[in-house]
């Protein structure tokens, strides 16, 4: 009796953990609205679509966060009105880091063109693999926050203010993890508190105030190419003004 319970208990638990194993995660849900700017960009997520309905002339943000090795690609789809349509138009879809700084895009289609008749236009973004350290100077995509934006570039006046539908998607394979040595200290995530005024004064220990010498040279400018050229200017004015004095200046007769 007790080996056909044991048995039981076995074969039960057994099918929990497959069910749980072979469980299918649930999709995030989809997202309904932008931001017009920075500080009010919509956070998205890799395989969280994006369908805002907005009017020809808006701003739309989004924003999603990279680790470092993920490939982040952007797809988006912009169904135009079926009348009213004067000319063509140009959309763009560009990709700022934390810092504000524009990242270039290796493949995708980032500024099409829609002819008078079409009827929606695509467009798409590939970023660079986001690495794990880079150097103060440049400008590679690092792990933090970034940004998008979808907007259109040139239109006819007369079709702004139109209805259209944008659909976003935004994927983030991984790339090759190992062809970084390095961490980054922390990620590209800026601290955006609109609003709030910082009242409180910083805090200095008085241990850390530098001690005053008698002798100290604090008063002494730092030499540069700029007092270089000054003293340069000074001498060869005061030279120049000497050459014209002798130059002009009325001899006495003897």
């Amino acid at each position: 009796m007790r080996i056909a319970h044991l048995a039981a208990s076995v074969a039960v638990l057994g099918t929990a953990t497959l069910s749980l194993g072979f469980a299918t995660p649930s999709p995030a849900p989809a997202v309904s609205s932008a931001g017009t700017s920075f500080l009010t960009a919509v956070a998205i997520s890799p395989d969280q679509p994006a369908t805002v309905s907005a009017v020809t002339g808006d701003y739309l943000y989004w924003s999603f966060s990279a680790s470092a090795g993920q490939n982040p690609t952007l797809a988006a789809t912009v169904t135009l009105p079926d009348s009213g349509r004067t000319g063509s138009q140009a959309w763009t879809v560009e990709v700022f880091d934390g810092l504000r700084r524009r990242q270039a895009c290796v493949a995708g289609e980032q500024s099409p063109v829609a002819d008078t008749g079409a009827s929606s236009l695509a467009l798409g973004c590939r970023l660079r693999q986001i690495r794990s350290w880079a150097e103060p100077w440049d400008g590679d995509p690092l792990p933090g926050t970034y940004y998008v934006r979808l907007s259109s570039t040139e239109l006819p006046e007369q079709d702004l203010g139109l209805p259209i539908k944008v659909g976003l998607t935004l994927t983030a394979p991984a790339g090759d993890t190992g062809a970084d040595q390095g961490e980054l200290e922390a990620p590209l995530v800026p601290v955006n508190r609109p609003g709030e005024v910082l009242t409180a004064a910083p805090v200095v220990s008085a241990s850390a105030e530098p001690t005053e010498s008698a002798f100290s040279a604090d008063w002494v400018p730092e030499f540069s190419s700029r007092w270089v050229w000054t003293v340069s200017g000074g001498v060869l004015a005061a030279i120049t003004g000497l050459i014209g004095f002798s130059w002009t200046r009325r001899r006495r007769p003897a």
